[in-house]
This record gives C-alpha cells, sequence and structure tokens, in this order.
C-alpha cells in the first residue's frame, strides 16, 4: 500500500500536515521560519495554491489549501522539495547552529532508508490529507491548526503564535497572507 499523499478530488479543500523526520525541532530560527513562510507566499502568488489555514511550529506545518489548477499533490511536493533543500541549505551554512552536525547526521540517515531520496531526507512521506467536505470539519481542522501551539506550550492564546493564521482570525494582519472563503 502506497503511503504517499493521496488527493481523490483534485478541486477539493485539504487539510495536510508534514512533519521533519524524527519529529525534529529543526525549524527554531527566524531564518528557518522565513524560508517556509516565504516559500507558502510564492506558492500562493506564483503556482496557484490558495491557504486558508496554517501554521508552522519547530518540527511541522499544518496547512488547509485549495489548488487553483488542480494539482494539489505536484504543488504540496514542489514546497516540501524546495523547502527541503533551503533549510538542509540554512542549516550547513549557519554558524551560529549548534546542532548542526546532528541534524544533518539524522537526515543522512533517514535519506539512507528511502530509495526516493539522494543524499538527507528532511520531511517525512508517510501524512494522508484529509478532504474538508463540511464547514463543521473545516472548522474543526482550523481550531486543531491554530491550537497546535497552545498545547505545545508555546504561548496562552493561538493568535499569539506569529507563525499562524490565528492572528488574522482573531482580527490582525499575519505574516503570510490568507485566502478567505
Amino acid at each position: 500500500m502506497s503511503r504517499k499523499y493521496k488527493f481523490h478530488n483534485k478541486e477539493g479543500l485539504y487539510f495536510v500536515s508534514f512533519a521533519v523526520v524524527y519529529w525534529i525541532d529543526v525549524i527554531t530560527r527566524e531564518e528557518y521560519f522565513a524560508i517556509l513562510t516565504e516559500s507558502l507566499d510564492y506558492c500562493r502568488k506564483n503556482k496557484g495554491m490558495e491557504i486558508y489555514a496554517w501554521c508552522i511550529i519547530p518540527n511541522h506545518v499544518h496547512l488547509i489549501i485549495r489548488a487553483k489548477a488542480n494539482n494539489p499533490s505536484v504543488l504540496l511536493k514542489e514546497l516540501k522539495t524546495y523547502t527541503s533543500k533551503a533549510l538542509q541549505k540554512a542549516i550547513a551554512e549557519n554558524p551560529q547552529e549548534s546542532r548542526k552536525e546532528w541534524m544533518l547526521w539524522l537526515m543522512e540517515r533517514a535519506g539512507l532508508k528511502n530509495s526516493n531520496v539522494k543524499h538527507r531526507q528532511f520531511w517525512q512521506q508517510h501524512n494522508q490529507p484529509i478532504e474538508l467536505w463540511s464547514a463543521a470539519v473545516i472548522d474543526q481542522k482550523v481550531d486543531y491548526i491554530h491550537n497546535n501551539p497552545v498545547v505545545a506550550g508555546f504561548v496562552s492564546e493561538p493568535e499569539y503564535w506569529k507563525y499562524s493564521s490565528a492572528i488574522d482570525f482573531s482580527g490582525g494582519k499575519g505574516v503570510l497572507e490568507i485566502d478567505v472563503a
């Protein structure tokens, strides 16, 4: 059975999550968050990714997206491929990154276990997208996404997490523009 992403309804609205291999807390520096938010912004402005809700925490990303060109699997693959390379490069070149060797070693180990990877693997590959078919399911996933940093203990209220659309949902303006349904 394939563990790859399956988008059965190419026109659908989806909740997707993807995590760093071994759940490593990699995305801990402003530079790393910026790579992800700028990549999402690029996909939104240039690749037809509609982003309705999102959250980035140190070891994974949650999104609610739709693809204008009915190609969600292609969009997600391109996003993950680009950010994987950009984040690995940023880690390798960051003189302040005290965990650099350890993180890159773990990514290399993960890559050795995956025949689809040539050198290092940054993102896990086995998360399933969930099609959002009703307003109740959409609301439940939006709440889940926005409460992730609260549950993790990073903030006391969802809108206090900078790397999330929760601020937009509470009337503010976040670091990444979102689409409004």
